[in-house]
């Protein structure tokens, strides 16, 4: 078994894949991303294909060295329809598809026929939330048996939101994984959880806040155990993004939004957030002031680090007679990505 270095949980949307377009060609290299579409609600089936094709094009020419698409929203009714919308990039793209043992059987019977055709493997998504029980893995034992051993199978371990009040994160996931690990041979292990908060106003009533990386620390965890699955173990988290900003609907033509927004920046142990404003007659001053005060950060890793780093060097040296190169909402999480990925890749150990 062989884990990627890296698998960052993105929503297929055009910040996400505008930032894995921007990496430097030998980060991307070393990501392995899993895609996830938005829920599409009420989208009949004659326009299904047409969407999918909206969301995963976009994302389908950042991902040249592989990955997984995963619809974890879909429908019961819409099943069928995903499943041969989705099989397109698998079977001529660079994706794996994924399933699960929470999804409903003619899902995951559907996922497993396009594996067995596009012949790149199957990833099997588990979620623990909570407490690790042990029903799920005879529910993953039994998704095991209807895929067979002629399929590849990739592990994506997702213990979805790990904040500093989940600190028994790493004990829960220890178990997962000495419960799922001897199931099968399986290709490749990640363990993925996301510790960025969902961003309030009241939480940068101050003009910045810092969150502990409780998933990095999570993983590190894991990783010091003599377990003999644990130096080959991948490592997963959802960006700079909460694990509840993949279930937002898309909301076409919305316009408004916060007064306010955030720049991101990743360090060791903590994700930093600085205010911006969105609008308002004290908006350049303030959003270059937020990056400058992240260029002066001890743990600021240089310009030359990474397309991130040269954006917020050059916004916050930028004059207050223009918001020229200053961005906005969406280049801003644009950048926080970027900058993220490339540190995560740089963090991780080699081979």
């Amino acid at each position: 078994m062989s884990g990627p270095l890296y698998v960052p949980v993105l929503p297929a949307r055009p910040h996400a894949a505008a930032a894995c377009r921007l990496l430097w060609p030998d980060v991307r290299a070393a990501i392995r991303p899993l895609w996830n579409l938005p829920p599409l609600p009420g989208v009949t089936p004659k326009s299904l294909a047409t969407l999918v094709g909206k969301y995963v094009d976009p994302v389908s020419a950042v991902s040249r060295h592989g990955g997984w698409l995963d619809a974890p929203f879909g429908e019961d009714a819409q099943t069928a329809d995903l499943a041969e919308a989705l099989s397109v990039y698998c079977e001529l793209g660079p994706f794996r598809p994924v399933t699960g043992p929470e999804r409903n059987e003619a899902q995951q019977m559907v996922t497993v026929e396009t594996a067995r055709r596009c012949s790149r493997g199957l990833g099997v998504r588990v979620r623990v939330t909570g407490e690790w029980g042990d029903a799920l893995a005879e529910d993953v034992r039994g998704l095991l048996a209807r895929t067979g051993p002629e399929v590849p199978v990739d592990l994506l371990l997702d213990m979805g939101a790990v904040l500093d009040t989940r600190p028994d994160a790493g004990k829960e996931a220890l178990r997962a994984l000495d419960a799922l690990m001897p199931l099968v041979v399986w290709r490749s292990a990640a363990l993925l959880g996301g510790a960025w908060p969902r961003v309030t106003a009241d939480m940068l009533e101050e003009g910045s806040c810092e969150q502990s990386r409780a998933e990095w620390r999570m993983w590190h965890e894991v990783r010091a155990t003599s377990s003999a699955y644990a130096p080959l173990l991948g490592y997963g988290d959802y960006g700079v993004q909460p694990p509840s900003a993949l279930a937002q609907a898309p909301a076409p033509g919305r316009s408004g939004g916060p007064p306010w927004g955030v720049l991101r920046y990743t360090t060791d142990s903590s994700y930093l957030l600085f205010k911006t404003l969105t609008r308002g007659p004290d908006r350049i001053a303030v959003n270059r002031c937020a990056a400058g005060r992240i260029i002066e950060l001890p743990e600021f890793r240089g310009a030359g680090a990474g397309r991130a780093e040269e954006w917020l060097t050059g916004c916050a040296h930028g004059p207050l007679s223009t918001g020229e190169g200053m961005g906005r909402p969406k280049e801003w999480l644009q950048a926080g990505n970027l900058q993220h990925m490339t540190y995560v890749v740089r963090s991780l150990p080699g081979d």
